[in-house]
């Protein structure tokens, strides 16, 4: 089946671009100018992936993608931030609003399809596989859904990709590196920083069950994710 994309950009030239190399790439697509159109397009027709440019008129990307992430229908749909601002710190800020990843313009039609494969990849269900318990977490790939003792915790596509990978390898040492390569995928550009972004988020959302003890920070090798205490 055909996958979704909805172009969100106020710059029609760019939209039309856009609507013309992913079409081209074999996926179907709708343009809107603006967040309030997406949002009704959204609740229409929900996607299967969102290309959101940085600056819009009214509500900005950024805070359009915040909200995605904080409404139960829309918190797992895959977002990706288009932007002129190439800054570090910029980036960093696109990824901590909950984007699964961020590309900068100018760019390739070509590695922009690449990314939104890849980003479609990994936030796809993990179907034929087992529940994984640790620590009290269920975490259960055909539904998408962690649960603590019982209660659910709501986490983006990518952070549950993360989580998954860590629980199916306790107690290993993993570089930022490694992480990029088990869970974004290999062949694809991601700064390791990215790593850092999604470990603060995923632990921000296990803190609330008091499980973001069980993500470890190992000084000059990475990350593991253990129930046992950190020594």
């Amino acid at each position: 089946m055909m996958k979704r994309i909805l172009v969100v950009e106020d710059e029609s030239a760019i939209r039309e671009m856009l609507g013309f190399s992913l079409t081209k790439a074999g996926f179907r697509v709708d343009e809107v100018a603006d967040a309030e159109q997406a949002l009704l397009a959204i609740a229409a027709n929900p996607p299967d992936l969102v290309l959101l440019d940085w600056m819009l008129p009214g509500m900005s990307g950024v805070d359009l993608a915040r909200r995605l992430r904080r409404e139960e229908l829309t918190a797992a749909l895959p977002v990706i931030m288009i932007t002129a601002r190439s800054d570090e710190n910029d980036r960093v800020r696109g990824l901590e609003t909950g984007a699964d990843d961020y590309v900068t313009k100018p760019f390739s039609p070509r590695e922009l399809v690449a990314r939104i494969q890849a980003v479609l990849r990994r936030t796809s269900p993990e179907s034929g596989q087992e529940v994984v318990q640790i620590g009290g977490l269920a975490l259960n790939p055909v539904d998408h859904r962690v649960l603590a003792d019982e209660t659910e915790i709501e986490l983006a596509p990518t952070e549950f990709r993360l989580l998954s990978f860590f629980m199916r390898h306790p107690d290993r040492v993993y570089s930022r590196e490694q992480l990029l390569d088990r869970v974004w995928g290999r062949g694809i550009y991601v700064e390791e920083r990215t790593v850092d972004v999604h470990i603060r988020r995923l632990r921000k959302a296990l803190a609330s069950c008091g499980c973001d003890r069980f993500i470890q920070t190992v000084r000059g090798a990475g990350y593991r994710f253990s129930d046992k205490a950190k020594v």
